[in-house]
């Protein structure tokens, strides 16, 4: 069985669907601020006795695991199509996506759905535009693009913006083990970092280093590609937002920072188009092609790159 993603047919219905309960509104903030907290005990924890190599490796191994299934599954894949892939491989992607604790794949699709919707207008969840161009609104607009947006009870409202998801019968299991996804991205690492020292300190370590920072660090790529990129760059393709390439995040994003060229062609399963632009994300989709695990690549054309491109 193959899967196939189309983009939603836009309606009548409401922009917001329902609005997050009590309890699941303190799980938000504590998924947002735990890693936050545990970035500012990084420092004199690993100062005191913290940091090994099986730290850094199993949070690597799980950053690039995790990080792809977000660049390439939540958002190439699922939200907008840029490819066709077997059935296992789509579940394989909601998973993986799934353990970056950035949310369910369906909510995640809706909320980006939405954002190239109404990118940097009124109905952006997360435009660092929305207050205004002076200091104060500038900064107010970044703090809301890169995390305060989170904390809004309102959620988009799926039906509208992910009907293709909603009625995957995969999907929806996937979205019901949410839970379990995030328990196992935690206490995973840590498993394997206390069989690989055999000890309790490595269980301890990795838990911290390759759990909570890894899931802090990834967090903040993601929520960097909807702010940093939407304020400070070069913009060498035509986009009806301030989207913007910006190539310092190139590598720690997968390609998601080449954000101009994504919003310029959003179906392209490359964002890296020009010369020299990284897209680890677009070499890892090359690679499920020649093994036949995916196929109907929406590859650039030279041709529409240049049509794309900006007035000189």
């Amino acid at each position: 069985m193959t899967a196939t993603l189309e983009a939603p047919q836009r309606g009548a219905k409401p922009i917001l669907g329902r609005r997050r309960g009590g309890a699941e509104q303190v799980g938000v903030v504590l998924f947002v601020t735990t890693p936050l907290l545990a970035v500012a005990a990084a420092v004199p924890f690993a100062w005191g006795w913290g940091l090994g190599w099986s730290d850094v490796v199993i949070g690597a191994v799980f950053f690039v695991f995790t990080g792809l299934g977000v660049t390439v599954g939540y958002h190439r894949f699922f939200t907008h199509g840029a490819f066709k892939a077997t059935r296992w491989l789509k579940v394989v992607l909601a998973v993986a996506g799934g353990m970056s604790l950035q949310g369910s794949v369906t909510e995640w699709v809706a909320d980006h759905r939405r954002h190239h919707a109404f990118s940097d207008k009124e109905g952006d969840p997360h435009s660092p535009w929305l207050f205004g161009t002076g200091p104060i609104a500038v900064a107010k607009g970044f703090w809301h693009s890169h995390m305060g947006w989170l904390f809004d009870r309102d959620r988009t409202n799926a039906e509208r913006f992910a009907p293709d998801l909603l009625a995957d019968a995969d999907l929806r299991r996937v979205d019901r083990l949410f839970p379990v996804l995030t328990v196992v991205s935690l206490l995973l690492p840590a498993a394997i970092g206390g069989l690989v020292t055999w000890s309790w300190q490595g269980a301890l370590t990795a838990f911290f280093w390759a759990g909570i920072i890894r899931v802090a660090l990834l967090h903040h790529t993601t929520w960097s590609v909807n702010s940093i990129c939407h304020m400070i760059g070069e913009r060498p393709f035509r986009s009806r937002d301030r989207a913007a390439n910006f190539w310092p995040m190139a590598l720690i994003s997968f390609g998601e920072s080449w954000h101009n060229s994504h919003h310029a062609d959003p179906t392209s399963a490359r964002h890296g188009v020009l010369r020299g632009q990284l897209d680890i994300s677009a070499r890892l989709i090359w690679f499920f092609e020649k093994l036949g695990w995916a196929w109907d690549v929406r590859w650039p054309t030279p041709a529409r790159i240049a049509k794309l491109r900006a007035p000189a």
